[in-house]
């Protein structure tokens, strides 16, 4: 029996949690503790913090929508998922956003592995409120996405490969309806 892991009871409070582009990324399981075999997130976001389209070549995601509406292309399909819904990002499949309204939810991501991309594009959170001034991706330059997503295994797609990976997406950064 695997004894390494420890038991323990977190929530989303400000000392677990981060400012991170545009929104607050709560860290309640993370990898070191699992011996990397998952991260589980809980997200505070709102439209127009989106991330860059991207995949992942090492981790599934799980999302479960807690509140919100989030507008999902991934695999030729465009989706919209609401509260009480889960959304399953399979690895090695391009993916991106539009969260249509202020959204909640949790993230699972397997193996782990991607807590030092976050907490590197990340500040502490100085409260539970989401920041009003944070810069989000589409206000910073992207270079540094790429480049630390390149480490973590995440691959941030050029505008070009969007086309190909993801038709039916308009584009980043064009306003969608809230």
């Amino acid at each position: 029996m695997n004894q390494s892991a420890d038991f323990f009871v977190r929530s989303a409070v400000t000392e677990t949690t981060r400012s991170y582009m545009g929104g607050l990324l709560s860290f309640l399981v993370t990898s070191a503790e699992t011996e990397n075999r998952l991260m589980l997130l809980e997200v505070r976001t709102v439209p127009g913090a989106e991330p860059l389209p991207h995949l992942h070549y090492d981790q599934d995601e799980v999302f479960y929508i807690l509140e919100g509406e989030l507008e999902v292309y991934c695999m030729g399909q465009v989706r919209i998922a609401r509260a009480g819904e889960t959304v399953f990002l399979p690895r090695k499949h391009a993916h991106a956003f539009y969260f249509l309204s202020p959204l909640r939810f949790l993230a699972l991501v397997q193996p782990g592995g991607l807590d030092r991309y976050f907490e590197t594009m990340s500040s502490p959170a100085n409260s539970m409120e989401i920041p009003a001034t944070a810069t989000t991706y589409a206000e910073s330059a992207p270079a540094s996405a790429i480049a630390l997503g390149a480490k973590y295994g995440v691959k941030i797609l050029t505008p070009e490969e969007t086309a190909e990976l993801l038709p039916q997406y308009p584009g980043f950064g064009v306003p969608r309806r809230g």
